[in-house]
């Protein structure tokens, strides 16, 4: 590669980390606006320490583990222990690093929402810095880091299996549906918070207390979606770089317009009025279920799956909430776990070159299917074992009287409103 074209590639990778860390704002404004405000400092908080934590930890052990040297048969990589010299692409290391770091934290931010407003504070330091350490670098070298599911050697598992690989471009399901479905587990074990379901079984309404910040924070996501999908393209120089990004652009903002809008309407229908804090759920939905095959599907399927997102989503809330009586306070097992599973499923059917409904037969959705399948068994056994041992050994759940009053004053010692 000539230096002229590497050196654009480095910066268009470097321009696209910057706008995926700036997720992190978006995630925290988003999970603060849909929460209480005497918990808004602690949401803050926990937002900061999945970036801090995430990025020491991915440097000195999940980096490795994610893209270093198969070992245990290409189950993980060889940790790194702070060493980067294994790394041997053609992009500088320490910006890859970077861009990669900035995707492991997100998958850890995304479990925060979900178990909002009764953790506490010291417990979940252990389980994000858990994740960030063994849970996404083990399921990320299956997938980008060259393990079993992405390996395309003709006598490998997956293609005498299924004939195709596992595809996810920019992590429905490794980093989406994986902190979507810890947020499940996670709230399944933390249970609901007082008040929000009576004797009956009949579930309370728990409004947030600024959608602005809710919406403002959907806004910075969409912005940082932009780096998300097209900065995974990892190069931006000749004309195949130019089309892939430019055409990944298009579909990432198709899917999240048609999300907004089938949740809009479908509230509109089932409620009366049209759902503020829903259709910006529907967005993000749009956009999680596009993260897999944002590169491979056309913008008409990229609409197609924006709209069965955002539909699906609203039933799944509802589902969750009203049937299983789990307590998620932001939607994040619907928007990134159903969304995230869906998405990736409808890229085996909705590819161009290679799906269902294009001719491709059943070999690529049958990738797709297990994939996604061995990929959240082991989240949900990984978040099984986690939440139920820190609630086993040492108590997942603040006191009623700290919930009652806000983890705010009791955790933090300070306020974010006098």
């Amino acid at each position: 590669m000539n230096e002229v074209g590497l050196s654009l590639d480095t910066v268009w990778m470097l321009l696209a980390a910057m706008l995926v860390f700036w997720m992190q704002p978006g995630f925290a404004l988003c999970e603060a606006g849909f929460t209480r405000s005497k918990n808004c400092a602690n949401i803050l908080m926990k937002n900061f320490v999945d970036f801090m934590f995430g990025s020491l930890l991915f440097f000195f052990i999940g980096f490795g583990i994610m893209f270093g040297s198969d070992i245990l048969g290409g189950f993980m990589g060889l940790p790194n222990w702070g060493d980067l010299s294994f790394y041997k692409g053609d992009l500088p290391v320490e910006g890859f690093l970077i861009f990669e770091t900035v995707f492991c934290a997100t998958s850890a931010t995304i479990v925060s929402g979900a178990m909002a407003e009764r953790t506490k504070f010291s417990m979940y330091l252990v389980y994000s810095a858990f994740i960030s350490l063994i849970i996404y670098p083990v399921e990320g070298h299956w997938t980008w880091g060259g393990g079993w599911l992405c390996n395309d050697a003709a006598d490998s598992f997956m293609m005498t299996t299924f004939g195709d690989v596992f595809h996810d471009f920019a992590g429905s399901a490794i980093v989406h549906s994986v902190g979507g479905v810890l947020a499940f587990i996670g709230a399944i074990a933390l249970g609901p918070r007082l008040g929000k379901y009576s004797k009956e079984g009949k579930s309370h309404a728990i409004p947030g207390h600024n959608l602005t910040l809710a919406a403002l924070g959907v806004f910075i996501l969409w912005l940082g979606w932009f780096g998300f999908n097209p900065g995974s393209q990892l190069a931006a120089s000749g004309e195949v770089n130019r089309i892939a990004i430019s055409h990944v652009f298009l579909t990432t903002n198709l899917a999240a317009v048609a999300g907004g809008v089938a949740t809009m309407f479908l509230t509109w229908i089932k409620y009366g009025k049209p759902s503020l804090s829903l259709t910006l759920n529907g967005i993000l939905a749009g956009l999680v279920g596009i993260t897999a095959g944002c590169d491979l599907v056309s913008p008409v399927g990229a609409v197609i799956i924006g709209l069965i997102c955002g539909t699906v989503l609203v039933f799944a809330i509802e589902f969750i909430d009203h049937k299983l009586h789990i307590d998620d306070p932001v939607g994040a097992s619907s928007v990134h776990g159903v969304c995230g599973i869906l998405g990736t499923l409808l890229t085996g059917l909705l590819s161009t070159s290679n799906g269902v409904f294009y001719g491709g037969g059943w070999g690529f959705f049958g990738a797709e299917c297990f994939g996604i399948l061995v990929i959240d068994l082991w989240a949900a056994v990984c978040g099984f074992i986690l939440f139920y041992s820190i609630k086993k050994l040492h108590g997942l759940r603040v006191d009623a009287r700290i919930e009652e009053e806000g983890l705010d004053i009791y955790e933090h010692g300070e306020s974010c409103y006098n």
